[in-house]
């Protein structure tokens, strides 16, 4: 079974365990369906900018051509960093597009992958943020009118917490400590100020997140398409937005969104 296109990152739903498919393309594939068998990905040097669709010789922020990285709403600073975001002043690269994606309801919320983390997610990525960091458990903390609230609250709980994920530690399942997150979800709101503490999710679920994953790596040897143009080996679990392989080998799919692919079962 052979599929051809542009690939973006894996769509997910939430289920036991979190079922994966690849946009290849116009088709999307069934990952799930696919661990345990032999796959072979070759990369044909083409790779087109996931915001214009023009043709680029370099991918920036996982998927832009430089022009986009520059210009697109969907690349601005504020997605990386919240609080940046000023459409809540009107201000902003494209107004139409921060209407939909910054002045709505945002979370800020805790996930643990390898260790406690802070993060924010739009309403609407709920639990897809969750699962693409590769989190065994998520709780949100506080639900907030806009994004630039969100990071600010997100920004003064760093002092407390990473908002990074450990993306190797994920991978191999080690997750450091066992967490009370609705415990430490209370630690939460007696550390934030008053004007922020209103803003308190009142919703304390838990969410587990299981992954199709039939053996973790006991090391990690991370490939790319740009140094090695034919990936192949057997796939033996989907965590995070991470393709797992046999012989310790992993491939983050949403790095490479944009690129041109042929995929062989």
């Amino acid at each position: 079974m052979q599929y051809e296109g542009n690939i973006l990152k894996m769509t997910t739903e939430l289920a036991s365990p979190v079922h994966y498919k690849l946009p290849v393309g116009d088709q999307l594939v069934d990952m799930n369906a696919l661990i345990g068998k032999n796959i072979k990905m070759q990369f044909d040097g083409r790779i087109n900018c996931i915001s214009c669709g023009k043709q680029t010789k370099t991918s920036f922020g996982q998927g832009f051509c430089y022009n986009c990285l520059q210009t697109a709403p969907e690349a601005s600073e504020s997605i990386m960093r919240p609080e940046l975001s000023k459409s809540h002043f009107g201000m902003a690269r494209d107004m139409e597009w921060a209407e939909k994606h910054d002045l709505i309801d945002h979370y800020v919320y805790l996930a643990v992958s390898s260790e406690l983390k802070v993060g924010v997610t739009r309403n609407h990525q709920v639990p897809t943020r969750w699962i693409d960091q590769g989190a065994s458990f998520a709780i949100k903390i506080a639900k907030t009118p806009n994004r630039h609230i969100a990071g600010v609250i997100e920004v003064f709980l760093k002092d407390h917490f990473t908002d990074k994920t450990n993306w190797r530690a994920m991978l191999k399942n080690e997750v450091l400590q066992d967490f009370d997150l609705p415990a430490e979800k209370k630690k939460v709101m007696d550390l934030l100020p008053a004007e922020l503490r209103k803003y308190a999710e009142p919703d304390d679920e838990v969410i587990a997140i299981d992954y199709p994953v039939e053996k973790y790596p006991e090391k990690i040897t991370s490939l790319g398409f740009d140094k090695q143009p034919v990936i192949e080996g057997t796939l033996t679990g989907i965590k995070g937005q991470y393709l797992i392989l046999d012989e310790n080998n992993v491939l983050n799919m949403r790095k490479h969104n944009g690129y041109f692919i042929r995929l062989e079962v």
